[in-house]
C-alpha cells in the first residue's frame, strides 16, 4: 500500500492505495476510533490486481482535523467519500464498509447510487442510528485515555483495553499487528468537533442528549436515520451482512446501549422498557435489510461464530473469501 494525499471536499485527505488504476474498484471505508490501516490485516488476502482505496476519514488518521456538523448524520464522512472519488476519477465501486464506516456506506449510496455496485456492511451500526445520548453518553475515561495517547492498557477504558475486549472476541488475533492498530485508534481527533463531540445536558434519564457537533451526535438515532432512504431506493445493489455473533459493541445487548446497561442496573436510575427501551441493534438491521429485499434488492447475512466486532481481523481470510464471492 502507498500513501496519497488528495485535496477534496475543502480538506485535505489521506488514503491508503494499492493495484493498478484499471483494477476492480474496491473503497474500504473504516470506523469510529479507527484509520484506514485497521484495515491491514485483509488487505493482506484481497487481490493485487483490485484497486483498493482506502482513505483515513476527517479527523482520523492522517487526514485534516475538520469539524463534524452532527445535524447532518454521517454525510459530512459520505460527502468526503464522494468528493474523493472524483477527484481520483474513480468509477463505481464496490463499498465495504466497517462499524461507523457501515452507516457511512450506506449514506453513501442513498446520496449518491451511481458510485456504488455492491455494498459489504461488516458489524454496521444499526440504520436507525446507534444508541442514545450522543456524546454525552461516552465514558469520560476512555475519551480523556484518547487524548493522552496512552498505550499502557492498564485500566478497563484505556484503548489499548477496549482493542482487545470490544474490537475483537479473542485478544490474541491481534497479533503482531496488535500495536499497529492501537496506532489507528489512537490517530482519533479528540474534542466537541469531532470525537464524541459536545455533550447537552438534559432532563430526565439518562440526563443528557446529542448535541449538534462531533462523531458521536452525529451516530445518534435523532440524527443519523437511513433505513426508509435504504428500502427507497431504485436501483439496489447487492448486500452482504457479515458479523460475529460476540460482538459487544453492534448487538441487540450492546455494552455500549445506556438503556441496555440501565437494565442490567450498571447505569442506575433506568426508568424501564417503556420509557427507555434497549436498543435491537442487529434485530434493526436485520428488518430493514428484510424490507430492502422485499422491496426487490438482495441480501445475505453472514455470521461468524465466536468472533467479535472485526471479522476482517479475527478471520481475515474467511472475510476476503467472502467479499471475492460478493464481488463475483
Amino acid at each position: 500500500m502507498a500513501d496519497m494525499l488528495v485535496s477534496a471536499h475543502g480538506i485535505e485527505q489521506n488514503l491508503l492505495v494499492r493495484g493498478p488504476l484499471d483494477g476492480l474498484p474496491v473503497l474500504l471505508v473504516h470506523g469510529n476510533c479507527s484509520s484506514a490501516a485497521y484495515w491491514a490485516p485483509l488487505l493482506r488476502h484481497l487481490p493485487e490486481e483490485w484497486r483498493i482505496v482506502a482513505p483515513d476519514l476527517r479527523g482520523y488518521g492522517d487526514t485534516e482535523t475538520a469539524p463534524v456538523d452532527a445535524t447532518r448524520g454521517l454525510r459530512d464522512f459520505s460527502d468526503d467519500l464522494a468528493a474523493l472519488l472524483d477527484a481520483l476519477g474513480m468509477g463505481p465501486a464496490v463499498v465495504v464498509g466497517h462499524s461507523m464506516g457501515g452507516g457511512i456506506a450506506t449514506q453513501l449510496l442513498i446520496d449518491h447510487p451511481e458510485r456504488v455496485t455492491a455494498l459489504v456492511l461488516e458489524s454496521p451500526l444499526s440504520p436507525y442510528g446507534f444508541g442514545a445520548g450522543g456524546a454525552g453518553a461516552v465514558n469520560p475515561a476512555f475519551v480523556a485515555a484518547l487524548a493522552a495517547g496512552d498505550r499502557s492498557g492498564d485500566t478497563p477504558t484505556s484503548p489499548r483495553a477496549v482493542l482487545r475486549t470490544c474490537y475483537v472476541a479473542d485478544p490474541a488475533s491481534l497479533g503482531d499487528d496488535e500495536e499497529a492498530l492501537l496506532d489507528t485508534v489512537l490517530s482519533t481527533a479528540v474534542g466537541e468537533d469531532n470525537y464524541p463531540g459536545d455533550s447537552v445536558p438534559a432532563e430526565g434519564w439518562p440526563g443528557v442528549r446529542a448535541g449538534t457537533r462531533g462523531v458521536a451526535n452525529a451516530m445518534d438515532p435523532g440524527h443519523h436515520n437511513v433505513a426508509d432512504a435504504l428500502v427507497a431506493l431504485e436501483a439496489k445493489p447487492p448486500i452482504a451482512w457479515v458479523r460475529g455473533d460476540k460482538d459487544v459493541i453492534v448487538s441487540d445487548t450492546s455494552a455500549f446501549d445506556l438503556a441496555y446497561l440501565g437494565k442490567l442496573g450498571v447505569v442506575p436510575g433506568w426508568p424501564g422498557e417503556r420509557d427507555a427501551p434497549p436498543q435491537p441493534m442487529v434485530s434493526q438491521t436485520r428488518e430493514v435489510l428484510d424490507r430492502y429485499a422485499a422491496a426487490g434488492g438482495q441480501y445475505r447475512e453472514i455470521t461468524f461464530a465466536g468472533v467479535g466486532h472485526s471479522p476482517h481481523i479475527e478471520r481475515p481470510e474467511e472475510f476476503a473469501a467472502i467479499l471475492r464471492e460478493h464481488v463475483r
